[in-house]
């Protein structure tokens, strides 16, 4: 079994708090990767419709030998495919792609505000939940407008918000209104997309100070906030290192310095604006 630890969901499913990620992955390359990242130890695969590689991520399962209930799979409706009977049928491909007859988590991918569809998308998951088709609900990439809109005019709270989050990067307001509506935040891109995060000299001297590589007391950061989180890599070695931040704890010191690195400045795209046209 995983020695990966749990967070229990606002509908009581657990999840683990580290999961392993396939985006940009190929898809003819996810089955090695998914497969690797399971004996490893993951116990959680974090996939998408528009990944192109639910296919692949349903081949890695299957060939890992793990059983399906020790398994927590996540994919997600792509923009295109928003809307009630749309997010319905992507739904059905996800599963029948995936090789599956149900996910534990489904998500909605972005909030696209300028077409207004993500409540109609919200209740196609809710059906979806209600059929026992996934464990659990979600979104990704959503505002705090987005959140209470969703809150105010629907029956299920969000068990996850899935959103770009690092040191640099670190949503303290979002955060916050999960907290108060018992909605799990997920970080995508934890450890800042290789783009100079691990690089920055405050990491390197935590990581030297626990004798531990930058990613390892990055992830470390994200599980000590109470976070899940997904990283991603292809490569065998670094997906085993990425799961070995189990063994030390950041003290005070360390996570002030992680603190004074948010910049508040993004590396993705900015759900304001992302998918205004499909």
């Amino acid at each position: 079994m995983s020695q990966v630890p749990s967070i229990t969901l606002n509908n009581g499913v657990a999840m683990p708090q580290l999961g392993y990620g396939v985006w940009q992955i190929p898809d003819d390359e996810t089955a090695s990767t998914v497969a690797t990242a399971l004996e490893a130890g993951y116990r959680s695969v974090d996939t998408a419709a528009v990944y192109g590689n639910e296919k692949g991520t349903g081949r890695g399962i299957a060939r890992s030998g793990v059983p399906r209930e020790e398994l927590f799979v996540t994919t997600k409706v792509w923009n295109s495919d928003q809307g009630y009977d749309a997010t319905l049928r992507a739904f059905d491909a996800s599963l029948d792609r995936l090789g599956l007859e149900h996910v534990d988590l489904y998500l909605i991918h972005w909030p696209m505000p300028s077409h207004d569809r993500y409540i109609d998308t919200w209740r196609a998951l809710e059906k979806i939940l209600a059929d026992g088709r996934s464990r659990a609900i979600g979104v990704c990439n959503f505002r705090p407008q987005d959140l209470e809109r969703l809150l105010a005019e629907t029956d299920v709270v969000p068990a996850v918000n899935q959103i770009e989050l690092h040191p640099q990067f670190q949503q303290a307001e979002l955060r916050a209104l999960h907290e108060r509506h018992s909605i799990v935040t997920e970080s995508w891109s934890p450890l800042g997309q290789g783009r100079g995060l691990l690089e920055v000299p405050a990491v390197v001297a935590v990581a030297r100070k626990h004798g531990r590589t930058p990613a390892q007391v990055v992830l470390r950061w994200h599980l000590q906030l109470g976070l899940v989180t997904i990283p991603k890599s292809a490569n065998p070695s670094r997906i085993r290192e990425n799961l070995e931040v189990f063994g030390f704890e950041l003290d005070t010191e360390d996570l002030a310095a992680f603190a004074a690195l948010d910049e508040g400045r993004r590396l993705g795209f900015d759900p304001s604006t992302f998918g205004g046209t499909i």
